[in-house]
């Protein structure tokens, strides 16, 4: 695997899996280089728990053992097929291993010596040709919005890690870019209805599809919950608008 353009970045999130509660964690920073031509196979371990909670989800004393089934099946899947291991989902008491591999041949094999450390643990298996990585991006990655939420807690807990005291408000910067000007104005139009403060707006073709930009600005607190649900309106009225919702920045407020 082509390491040039690659950094790790794992993150956790609640959705929907075969219409049950769902708990996903995906690598992130997999879709700058994905899909990986050298490793064009999916093959996935169903991993029957023995406790699950009532919900379908792993219990913290489950978890360890889980976490070091699947460490293990990553050691050896990677030296033996170049595997790179790329996600796991967790719901109606399965936890579900996805990795893709260059090289196939005697898999099974592989994966049975590591379960067989695991006395009690039963599972399923299998592969399929999967070139472009489509089980990583449209199963494991998180929707749009759902993205947009883990990039407003990476900012929070950015904040929190720096001592910031969220309960205190104050102005928020947002960025969102347009395919045209109209649509541009038509969202400046609204959101300053709500408070918001257009701080500048320009255009550059450099920006290709969405040239016109527009900086906003509103004083708010940037606690997961408020500052979630302030982007999430904001994201939401930039795709009825046909525009593009960039991001939001602050100055760390702390005791």
């Amino acid at each position: 695997m082509d390491q040039t353009n690659y950094v790790s970045d794992w993150e956790f999130y609640f959705g929907n899996v075969n219409n049950m509660l769902g708990s996903i964690a995906v690598d992130l920073g997999l879709a700058k280089i994905a899909p990986v031509a050298e490793q064009p196979h999916v093959v996935w371990v169903s991993i029957n728990m023995l406790d699950p909670r009532p919900d379908g989800l792993s219990s913290m004393q489950e978890t360890v053992v889980l976490q070091q089934i699947e460490d293990d099946l990553e050691a050896a899947l990677e030296e033996k097929h170049k595997a790179i291991y790329v996600g796991r989902s967790t719901s109606n008491g399965h936890r579900k291993v996805y990795f893709y591999l260059a090289d196939t041949t005697a898999y099974e094999e592989t994966i049975a010596s590591v379960m067989q450390e695991y006395a009690g643990y039963t599972y399923d298996f299998g592969t399929k040709e999967d070139r472009g990585w489509n089980g990583y991006f449209t199963f494991l990655f998180p929707e749009p919005e759902q993205y947009q939420s883990i990039r407003n807690r990476k900012v929070v807990d950015s904040l929190e890690e720096h001592g910031d005291d969220l309960t205190k408000a104050r102005d928020i910067h947002h960025w969102v870019f347009f395919k045209t000007a109209e649509s541009r104005e038509a969202y400046a139009a609204s959101i300053e209805k709500e408070g918001f403060t257009v701080v500048a707006r320009d255009y550059d073709k450099a920006l290709g599809s969405y040239p016109y930009r527009l900086h906003i600005k509103h004083t708010d607190k940037v606690d997961w919950t408020s500052i979630d649900k302030t982007v999430l309106h904001l994201w939401r009225l930039a795709q009825k608008h046909n525009g593009d919702y960039d991001g939001w920045e602050t100055a760390a407020k702390t005791n």
